[in-house]
């Protein structure tokens, strides 16, 4: 079976050098990648920029923001069976970049952003699809709301707050909703582990 993984925090540009972006490492994202690997699956990674070598084995495609992600992830999905977005893909892009880096005389830079493509929600229905849910509050309520909402078989959340898992550790503590409202939480354990 083919699995597409998502991973990282893309990188929206405002200008040649400036970018909007989350705290995401990709850590999880390339665990879930080798877990599936190491289960004998066909892995295709989609990931945004991190500092994280390419995992043997895996087919890595590397993208910088949510148009992108949603190109490729798209693309890798008409031949797969499993889609999983670990990805922190941004909710919104600024809706104007600047062809030249902007200056910094001025005191102010108002940015309006626009809301980015929700790539869970256009992937096809014969996928198994699982999504991450990255949360600062209401764990269980905010999970289950987005697992409604974009249809999903699985949810992965987290609390971001939390400082002995999250963004940047090697080490996670998560609550798994299935589509029949089961949970499960999980220990803090290693990310692979998680995976």
């Amino acid at each position: 079976y083919t699995m597409v993984v998502s991973a990282g925090g893309t990188q929206e540009p405002m200008d040649p050098v400036r970018v909007v972006t989350n705290r995401s490492s990709g850590k999880m994202g390339f665990a879930v990648a080798e877990a599936g690997r190491d289960r004998g699956a066909k892995v295709v990674l989609v990931t945004a920029p991190t500092a994280i070598p390419d995992p043997i084995g895996v087919d890595v495609r590397r993208i910088s923001n949510a148009h992108e992600m949603q190109d490729a992830v798209l693309l890798a999905c008409k031949s797969a069976d499993v889609l999983i977005m670990a990805a922190a893909v941004a909710d919104y892009h600024p809706s104007s970049v600047t062809a030249q880096k902007r200056k910094s005389s001025s005191q102010r830079w108002l940015v309006e952003m626009v809301k980015n493509p929700d790539i869970l929600r256009e992937a096809p229905p014969h996928l198994v699809k699982v999504g991450f849910a990255a949360e600062t509050e209401n764990l269980q309520e905010a999970a289950t709301a987005k697992l409604l909402a974009k249809h999903l078989d699985l949810i992965v959340a987290n609390d971001v707050t939390d400082p002995t898992g999250g963004f940047g550790s090697d080490n996670n503590k998560v609550l798994i909703v299935d589509r029949d409202g089961t949970t499960e939480e999980l220990p803090l354990m290693s990310k692979y582990a998680v995976a």
